[in-house]
């Protein structure tokens, strides 16, 4: 066993170097079909769209609930205004339901833009059932 196996979180590919004179790295590339560039980089750049609207989607929903978590203790700390305290808890813990909602909707598109994306490069899919 003269390798060593590392276990880290993160896996990372490493590039790696063909043996050719001039020392090229070899870089992995995927191959388009002809007349398709277009609508692979059309797919690419929607799918890459989605990724951040749902990385957006999520830190509203983080928000959203840390406000109503918020809310909550400020009911039972403040029982003057409790009331008003609970209204604003319900209204915050709706807007981040529905930002999970948005979240779930930005995935489903990202992966359908994923598909897209691999049809467009050519990969074929091959279905058993």
């Amino acid at each position: 066993m003269s390798e060593e196996h590392h276990h880290h979180l993160f896996h990372h590919k490493k590039e790696e170097v063909s043996a050719d004179a001039d020392n090229s790295a070899y870089v992995e590339q995927t191959t388009v079909d002809y007349g398709r560039e277009e609508e692979y980089e059309k797919a690419k750049k929607e799918e890459k769209h989605h990724k951040h609207m749902e990385h957006v989607g999520e830190l509203g929903t983080t928000a959203a609930g840390a406000f109503a978590l918020y809310e909550k203790h400020q009911s039972k700390k403040d029982p003057e205004h409790a009331h008003r305290h609970k209204i604003e808890e319900e209204i915050a813990a709706a807007a981040a339901v529905g930002s999970g909602g948005f979240v779930f909707h930005e995935h489903h598109e990202k992966k359908e833009d994923k598909k897209e994306e691999e049809e467009a490069s050519g990969k074929k899919h091959h279905h058993l059932f």
